[in-house]
Parts: C-alpha cells; structure tokens; sequence
C-alpha cells in the first residue's frame, strides 16, 4: 500500500536501471541498429561506403587518427557525463529519505 500512496519510493533502483540501459544497452543497440540498417538499406550502405572512402583518401592518416581518438574521448566523457548525472539524482533521493526518516 505504501507504494501506492508514494510512501515508499522506488527511485533509486528504477535509476540504476536507467543508468545501465543508458550506458550500455543504448550505446550497443546503436551499433546494432547501424549495422542492420546498413546491411539491409542500399542507402544507408551507400552512405556509409561513400563516408568510409572519404574518410580513408580525403584526409591523412594523423588527422584520421586525431579523429578516431577525438570520437574515442568524447564518447568517455559522454559515458562519464551520464554516471555523474545519475549519481546527482541518487543523492537527492538519498538525502530525500534521510530527511523524512528524521
């Protein structure tokens, strides 16, 4: 009953859930769905051919790299953005049942 009343909160597991499905399932089921679209959308493969040659001949290996690196670093911070978003909101419900425990 006191879930249904919102007595009792389930925040926080239903955010550690979220978390796992943001930070994993999301960034794999991306990639997933890329490949899918690619193999079966003539296209989506013919963009992704066109930009593949383009990357590999339009620009030397260094700035390749410095790209590769670049996506590499932001997706990181990306990941690290969304940990810190999440343990704010964790805190808060904390502190939220610390008061009212009180």
């Amino acid at each position: 009953m006191d879930l249904l009343t919102f007595e009792t909160l389930i925040s926080i597991p239903v955010l550690i859930a979220f978390y796992y499905l943001g930070a994993v399932v999301m960034p794999v089921g991306a990639w997933i769905l890329s490949l899918i679209l690619i193999r079966r959308v003539a296209l989506a493969r013919q963009a992704a051919e066109t930009g593949l040659e383009l990357f590999k001949t339009a620009l030397p290996w260094r700035w390749r790299l410095l790209m590769i690196l670049l996506f590499g670093g932001l997706f990181l911070f990306m990941e690290l953005m969304w940990r810190l978003m999440f343990e704010y909101l964790i805190a808060f419900m904390q502190i939220r049942d610390a008061l009212v425990a009180h």
